[in-house]
């Protein structure tokens, strides 16, 4: 897959450069430091994928994109800033990474492109999601730009799932099975068929029926975990 990297900053192209080196099914054809440039590379080089800094002289990286005739190539933002993230996905941005780029964030969104696997010896699981990292939300058309850690407690709803963070409750069009196969199982424990916690988000835990837990979420949730998941949560927890 043919790369283009665009960005104002040198230093920045060249560091995007050496943390590429770990994909050798990216090959980087070219660079440009503004969209004019881009678009000169666009048309000789015709890549496949974009590498794409947002603040840049003149034309943004958003405003660029959203210029593109299609099929545009795929789009990875490397920016410093946070607050256009939300656009970016609504412009079909295949990820959203801050500076400086964190490589096992970099791996992620590698593994996403159509028919790529990550480097040989990934650090993490394939598409899996640290808690630091931060995922678009989309429900209609209200946004969240939201931490994984933020998040504290999933819920089944058929071939949905409702996600809770702050006071925010949207509903995802995805199972509860393919969530948890996002998820760190660190941090992240399957309570029940209907239910996944956040461990971080735990205020109290206390025995419940049938050699049971029912354990209480910081915001004031209570779920019910059976004996069988009280038990493995039990042997998870302790020292």
């Amino acid at each position: 897959m043919k790369a283009l990297l665009i960005d104002d900053e040198r230093l920045a192209r060249n560091e995007l450069r050496r943390l590429l080196a770990a994909f050798p099914q990216v090959k980087i054809a070219g660079e440009a430091s503004n969209t004019k440039q881009a678009r000169e590379q666009l048309a000789a080089l015709k890549p496949d994928l974009l590498f794409l800094d947002v603040q840049m002289p003149g034309e943004t990286g958003l405003e660029f994109l959203e210029s593109l005739e299609p099929p545009a190539p795929h789009v990875i933002f490397t920016t410093a800033y946070d607050e256009f993230a939300v656009k970016a996905f609504e412009l079909n941005a295949l990820d959203y990474l801050l500076k400086p780029v964190d490589p096992a964030r970099l791996a992620s969104a590698v593994e996403r492109l159509p028919g790529l696997a990550g480097p040989a010896e990934p650090k993490e699981p394939a598409g899996r999601l640290r808690t630091g990292d931060r995922v678009f939300v989309r429900e209609g058309e209200r946004c969240w730009f939201v931490e994984v850690g933020q998040i504290r407690l999933l819920e089944s709803e058929g071939n949905y799932t409702r996600v809770h963070f702050g006071d925010a409750q949207p509903q995802l069009f995805r199972s509860l099975n393919a969530m948890e196969e996002r998820l760190d199982p660190r941090f992240f424990f399957r309570a029940n068929r209907r239910q996944i916690m956040n461990i971080a988000w735990i205020a109290g835990v206390e025995p419940w029926f049938s050699g049971g837990l029912l354990v209480q979420l910081k915001g004031g949730a209570k779920i019910e975990l059976s004996r069988r998941q009280a038990q493995e949560f039990r042997e998870r927890m302790s020292l």
